[in-house]
């Protein structure tokens, strides 16, 4: 069993920054394909970005390629998500996730524990 908890969201305004940040306990992380999911107000969650389990290799849904970074500490078993340039489109409950697998997969049902989610309202 991994347990997620994501922090960070909040209210910002258009072209501000966020970090969240996806603490996971449990079974050892490190051992996990981490990504980011989210899901806006009426719409199905998708994907947004995903980290292999050194750190190395990262992905990105192309809405948020260049804006957004995702990250890893290892060593406190911690995964974060720098949002730049945010837009009122970026507006959603981010959901971060992780995976036994090897491939940073972009289908949410390729991942095994999900965190409860944080709220990112962003302003125009």
């Amino acid at each position: 069993q991994v347990q997620l908890v994501e922090s960070g969201g909040g209210l910002v305004q258009a072209g501000g920054s966020l970090r969240l940040s996806c603490a996971a306990s449990g079974r050892t992380s490190s051992n996990y394909v981490m990504g980011w999911f989210r899901q806006a107000p009426g719409k199905e969650r998708v994907f947004v970005t995903a980290i292999n389990r050194s750190g190395g290799s990262t992905t990105y849904a192309d809405a948020v390629k260049g804006r957004f970074t995702i990250s890893r500490d290892n060593t406190k078993n911690t995964v974060y998500l720098q949002m730049n340039s945010l837009k009122p489109d970026d507006t959603a409950v981010y959901y971060c996730a992780t995976r036994s697998g090897i491939n940073m997969s972009r289908n949410l049902r390729d991942y095994d524990y999900w965190g409860q989610g944080t709220q990112v309202t962003v302003s125009s």
